[in-house]
């Protein structure tokens, strides 16, 4: 007899994915990409959806992936050497221009050696893991608003932890008192916090290691380029030397794509050679790694003192403009303008207006990456903006901003 009961239906083996991505849209959490081709000939400028915009957010801080040495040079390096390395560090993907980078970014921050990473985030990540997994005793004293990649580090690692209010000397030396002084330790913090635009007390830190026997990994991503005489960051700027590791970046002011961390040779060394994402991937092309020694040409010579200055100048225009205009920002001491706008639901209406009506792209700043009703715009002022540009924006802002009110 042929059996007419329906066969079973198969689970929904994704039902439990389905109700999380429901649960971040109900809560305004879900995120939306907005696709941009930026114009290397029209700088600050993208195309989204054939439309010309204006971007207010990248973090390319001094326009440098657009600049002709720099677009120049990953030409005429992709025309010699070809679109990609082949293989990774070990095996066929170490050029000289890697060499000549590393050996460039271990002077420039007075450090014995660099390793170049595929981005920040995998060299945080990998760095810190692989360097406390080496040493399970040493306990980790990170900055309480420290970047997810620095998170992801100290907690893949596994090693004992304590979470110091952000910013807080007082918190720190409490705990740093309450361990044995004999036992390894290590600070994690960084320079410049990008979602506040705010400075760490580096040189009170650095004391404070000194007097507790640790050793210090400071994170100077959102300061490479735009701080410092030739660009190296806030250490430079103060005239610190005693951070025991930094880490920088170049997807960000330099305007390629990468990371590094610069810091003594035997660590460095054991990095090299045990760190699974140092080793086990393909790394950045010879083109990319010459457009940013060009780039680092430009930031750290006179053309990037001026580019700095302007950057520093226009940062501080914005900040007046928004005064004027009754519009609420943190006073960040830095390039980065937090602009605040309460509410998750709210932050995504209003940067979807400012781009739908007035062609601004600004992205919407929410939870996770800061904490529920501190929901905001991270403004970014390059240093070929203009005066009537940054008046524009702010009167195209101020508008959004009157007709939503919290």
């Amino acid at each position: 007899m042929i059996s007419t009961l329906a066969p079973p239906q198969p689970a929904d083996v994704y039902a439990g994915l389905r109700t999380g991505l429901d649960q971040l849209k109900a809560e305004g959490l879900y995120r939306d990409f907005v696709a941009c081709s930026y114009l290397a000939q029209d700088r600050g400028h993208a195309l989204h959806q054939g439309r010309r915009i204006q971007v207010w957010c990248t973090n390319d801080y001094l326009g440098m992936s657009q600049h002709p040495d720099v677009m120049q040079a990953q030409i005429a390096s992709t025309l010699r050497h070809g679109t990609g390395n082949g293989g990774s560090r070990n095996i066929a993907g170490t050029s000289e221009a890697h060499v000549e980078l590393e050996s460039l970014l271990a002077a420039w921050h007075g450090k014995e050696r660099a390793l170049v990473f595929t981005s920040g985030y995998v060299a945080n990540v990998e760095t810190l893991t692989t360097l406390l997994r080496a040493e399970p005793e040493t306990m980790v004293f990170s900055d309480a608003l420290n970047h997810r990649s620095l998170i992801e580090g100290v907690r893949t690692s596994g090693n004992a932890k304590y979470i110091f209010a952000h910013n807080d000397l007082m918190d720190l030396e409490l705990a740093l008192a309450a361990q044995p002084l004999d036992r390894p330790k290590l600070i994690v913090f960084e320079s410049v916090y990008s979602m506040d635009g705010d400075i760490a007390p580096i040189r009170e830190i650095c004391d404070l290691a000194e007097r507790f026997n640790a050793q210090t990994y400071l994170d100077e991503t959102h300061a490479i380029g735009v701080s410092g005489p030739t660009g190296a960051g806030v250490c430079e700027a103060i005239g610190e030397t005693r951070a025991t590791f930094v880490q920088g970046v170049f997807g960000k002011a330099v305007g390629s794509t990468g990371g590094y961390v610069a810091g003594p040779d035997v660590p460095l060394d054991y990095v090299r050679s045990h760190a699974p994402g140092f080793i086990f991937t393909t790394t950045i092309p010879r083109a990319s790694l010459d457009a940013v020694l060009a780039s680092l040409s430009v930031i750290r010579g006179p053309e990037g003192v001026t580019m700095r200055a302007e950057l520093d100048a226009n940062a501080r225009l914005m900040r007046r403009r928004l005064s004027e205009a009754g519009i609420t920002f943190v006073p960040a001491p830095t390039h980065l303008v937090p602009v605040l706008v309460p509410g998750g639901d709210r932050v995504k209406r209003i940067s979807r207006r400012l781009l739908d009506e007035f062609s601004v792209y600004v992205q919407p700043i929410n939870f996770p990456s800061v904490p529920k009703g501190g929901e905001r715009f991270r403004v970014t002022v390059a240093p070929f903006r203009t005066e009537e540009q940054i008046d524009t924006f702010v009167r195209a802002l101020a508008r959004c901003l009157a007709d939503d009110p919290s």
